[in-house]
């Protein structure tokens, strides 16, 4: 079984769906959750990457990166179909992302990594950065207080 890695900037419907499956995979999205939001965060992405079975034309894994463009960039949502994994898909998405990013003169490329993730993303050159803590702001998408009802 081969690979295809594509970057691209929109999904057909087929594809959309089989990257919600991911999602649903990954436990980012509840099963039967609408995905409404995946066309848009490709979109949004800086850069977006897709795997896909080279013989079925299935999407098997994917990746993206936030950046201004200039200086920092971020890599994020790297999922790989169960099906897939532990064949080198998910670290070739992610140094794919990393090479694209340096291409386009990124010189500060950074991931928030799942507990469990630290040999994966160590093996792939990444370096921890101690003394750092991971902020997360709360939104509130239910028309509840926004940021300014708290200042």
């Amino acid at each position: 079984m081969s690979v295809e890695y594509r970057f691209a900037t929109a999904l057909d419907s087929v594809r959309l769906a089989e990257l919600a499956e991911l999602y649903v995979f990954a436990g980012w999205i509840p099963a039967g959750e609408p995905a409404d939001f995946l066309p848009g965060m490709i979109a949004g992405s800086a850069v977006f990457i897709a795997a896909f079975d080279s013989g079925s034309g299935r999407l098997i894994g994917c990746g993206r990166a936030l950046s201004d463009g200039a200086s920092d960039g971020y890599i994020q949502d790297i999922a790989v179909h169960p099906q897939w994994r532990r064949r080198g898909i998910g670290g070739e998405i992610v140094m794919r992302l990393a090479r694209e990013l340096e291409r386009r003169g990124v010189d500060w490329i950074g991931l928030v990594g799942e507990p469990g993730t630290e040999s994966f993303y160590r093996g792939l050159g990444f370096e921890r950065q101690p003394g750092f803590t991971l902020w997360k702001f709360p939104v509130n998408t239910d028309g509840g207080a926004t940021k300014e009802d708290r200042c």
